[in-house]
């Protein structure tokens, strides 16, 4: 079964979301109150996905396009095809497409049962 969801923070006309995630699965793992979810996540061309956190880690490996990895407190990182990063639970973090095609992921999100996966950060 395919849900989707977006997290976006304006959306005028037919102007795509700046990050579109669609859960591919979701399931229980072996930690207690855990579980995984695996989403196809995209980031339109020349957009923000804006800042946010997970109640738990997110590891995401790029299909293609490019973006700056915005993690903070340390420097933007420059992502591509092929390259991976993680982030830990609770990491207020944010990615900018500077690209004139969508950037697309695989994410890998493993959470709190019962939390948004994503909650917007100031």
């Amino acid at each position: 079964m395919l849900c989707a969801s977006s997290l976006a923070l304006a959306q005028t006309g037919s102007t795509p979301p700046p990050l579109k995630r669609t859960e591919i699965v979701r399931g229980d793992i072996s930690v207690p109150n855990r579980e995984a979810i695996v989403a196809h996540i995209e980031i339109a061309a020349g957009a923000t996905a804006p800042r946010h956190t997970h109640p738990g880690e997110e590891i995401s490996y790029f299909l293609g396009g490019e973006c700056e990895l915005l993690i903070d407190g340390q420097p933007p990182r420059r992502m591509k095809a092929g390259e991976a990063f993680i982030i830990p639970a609770g990491v207020v973090h944010a990615a900018r497409n500077t690209s004139g095609e969508p950037a697309r992921l695989v994410g890998v999100y493993v959470v709190e049962k019962g939390q948004p996966l994503a909650t917007p950060a100031k």
